[in-house]
């Protein structure tokens, strides 16, 4: 054999070999983390969020309560509801908006209240305000945000409603109230379903993890040991909201004409009594399955929900949502709209505002393919002729 032909032999091996493959092979197990263009999914903002921020903080977002059930039932509920392809319907002209409140959203897709968004990002729900903004999506803004909420508000000028918890200070809980006002929100998303701190398992194993984390974790141990002697507690809880009746949804709207949703709510029951107490809206929420373990998924207990309400009142939902069909079941189920809460996390811990926004849209690209597969041009196509469920 000649010098050439072994050549030409060795450049044909080389061009067979897989490990030369492997370089352009679109789908090897992400080895090489994929840029912003590349990403084609929701999902695969979490890993690349994962790589960038602490430990810590990632057991916050990610975590549930407990052994973790209720947080893994809120994704497994997805596939117990089926979506009934339509194959013949003119979707030719897409519409995503809804009206809430008297005013058009551009898509029924909201982030919902979390805290601590700092930890992701130095601007923190600043930049997700940033990010929901350029997606024209609401974002609601917690309580226990890094900013202040006039803070927040300045940085875009996207639309915002305002979450709170009431604690036991009500005057505090009062000037947050006011303060949405001034700032221009358009509703309160009133949460009443942590009566008490919860058993996160994942932060507790983390607390030693740095230095810092072990002094924070000293600071916290004396703050509860304070409330301890300030309120009789012979069981070692961590007090939160567990003062809160029906009663205190009056007092809550004599300080504002905004709406008031309640969101924490997981019976008919509770919706029931929710309307009955004046309330504007409610959001069918399990908090994340971050405080009652073994809760039902929401998604499983919004269609009795949704029956009781009859359309009285605005019915959204949180929990578990990674995909547009996964809202696009909701909505057949008889939700107006729902409440996204990890996958902005996830964007703004990779990649900021445009992270954010880009898990947005991607939520609202396939909640349109979803809806044109199913015959639904409009959001008010959505109902019961979409989706057959099978929830045990």
């Amino acid at each position: 054999m000649t010098r050439r032909k072994a050549l030409s032999e060795l450049i044909v091996f080389l061009a067979g070999s897989p490990l030369l493959q492997a370089q352009f092979s679109p789908r090897r197990s992400h080895q090489r983390a994929p840029s912003f263009d590349e990403i084609a999914s929701v999902l695969e903002f979490e890993p690349l969020a994962q790589a960038k921020i602490t430990q810590r903080a990632y057991d916050y977002i990610a975590g549930g309560v407990e052994s973790e059930f209720s947080l893994r039932r809120n994704r497994k509920a997805f596939d117990w509801a089926t979506l009934i392809p339509r194959a013949v319907a003119d979707v030719s002209s897409m519409d995503l908006s809804l009206d809430v409140f008297g005013r058009i959203m551009s898509s029924p897709i909201l982030v919902a209240p979390t805290a601590g968004h700092q930890q992701l990002h130095r601007d923190g729900e600043k930049e997700t305000h940033r990010g929901a903004t350029a997606a024209g999506a609401t974002m609601v803004v917690s309580t226990n945000a890094s900013y202040p909420l006039d803070q927040v508000a300045s940085a875009a000028d996207g639309p915002l409603w305002s979450q709170l918890y009431v604690r036991r200070d009500r005057e505090a809980a009062r000037g947050r109230v006011e303060t949405a006002v001034e700032v221009g929100c358009h509703a309160i998303c009133f949460t009443v379903d942590t009566q008490y701190g919860s058993l996160r398992e994942r932060l507790t194993h983390d607390r030693h993890l740095t230095a810092a984390a072990a002094a924070q974790q000293t600071t916290r141990a004396r703050r509860q040991r304070r409330r301890r002697n300030e309120l009789p507690n012979p069981y070692r809880l961590r007090f939160s909201d567990a003062q809160l009746d029906w009663k205190f949804v009056d007092e809550l709207r004599s300080w504002t004409d905004l709406p008031i949703l309640i969101k924490g709510l997981l019976t008919a029951e509770d919706a029931e009594r929710a309307i009955n107490q004046g309330a504007d809206g409610i959001v069918v929420s399990n908090h994340g399955a971050r405080y009652l373990e073994y809760a039902p998924a929401t998604i499983e207990v919004l269609p009795e929900i949704s029956n009781a309400v009859a359309g009285r009142i605005p019915v959204f939902i949180d929990g578990g949502f990674r995909r547009g069909s996964d809202i696009l079941k909701a909505l057949a189920l008889g939700a107006t709209a729902v409440l996204v809460g990890r996958p902005p996390l996830w964007g703004l811990g990779a990649f900021g505002a445009a992270g954010t926004q880009r898990v947005l849209e991607i939520l609202q690209t396939e909640l349109a393919l979803a809806m044109s597969h199913t015959g639904c041009a409009r959001i008010s196509d959505a109902d019961a002729s979409v989706v057959v469920t099978d929830f045990p």
